[in-house]
Parts: structure tokens; sequence; C-alpha cells
């Protein structure tokens, strides 16, 4: 089946209740209970980032945005149609910022036989 990458996107600014990071959580389970969820991954805030290109490394992320990747999930889904339906269900969507969903075309896992792509 398929496989599609998540990235979750935060507005920095915004501090995140613990209401709001209980639905997330709760998100996370009902994918998982529906066999949809392969990984899922929190990120650390991105003043812990630190960028390199060619020799040279900066602190902070890459990019400058007003919004962040906060997190990243992978998932099984039969087509993209299916993906998005999942995708638009995660709280970052309700919640000032949102998802973007690829398909993944190649992978590697250490210790798992994947071949996608």
């Amino acid at each position: 089946m398929p496989q599609f990458a998540i990235f979750i996107f935060s507005d920095p600014t915004i501090d995140h209740d613990a209401a709001e990071l209980a639905e997330h959580d709760e998100h996370s389970a009902e994918l998982i209970r529906s066999g949809a969820l392969s990984a899922a991954y929190a990120l650390a805030s991105p003043a812990t980032a630190r960028s390199v290109r060619g020799t040279g490394i900066t602190d902070g992320p890459y990019t400058e945005s007003k919004e962040i990747i906060a997190g990243i999930g992978i998932i099984e889904a039969p087509d993209l149609e299916a993906a998005l339906t999942i995708a638009r269900r995660n709280p970052a969507t309700r919640h000032g910022a949102g998802v973007e969903v690829r398909e993944i075309e190649g992978a590697y896992v250490r210790g798992a036989d994947v071949t996608a792509g």
C-alpha cells in the first residue's frame, strides 16, 4: 500500500495548551488503532536546529517562515485522496496551521525490509 508523509506545521509564536496537545495525542492514537500510522515523530523547537549548507553551519532552521515543521507522520493509504482525508483530521488544521501531504517514492528503514517507489 502506498505510504505518505504528513508534515505537520505550527506557528512558533503560539503557545499550545494541554488540551490542544491532548487532541494531537488522540489523533495519533486513532491512526494507530486504524492501522494507518506507520511512524510519527515530534520535532524539537526550531531554536535547537542547525542548518548545514556546503561547509557552513548556522543556528536555526534554513528557511525563514512564519510556520515551522513541528512533526512528521508516515501513513499508509490506498491513494492520495485517502491520505488527504486522513490529513484533514489532523488537529493542526484547526489550530491556525496545517499539514502537507507527499507520497513517499523511496524509503530506507534500518533493520526492515522496505521497498517503496
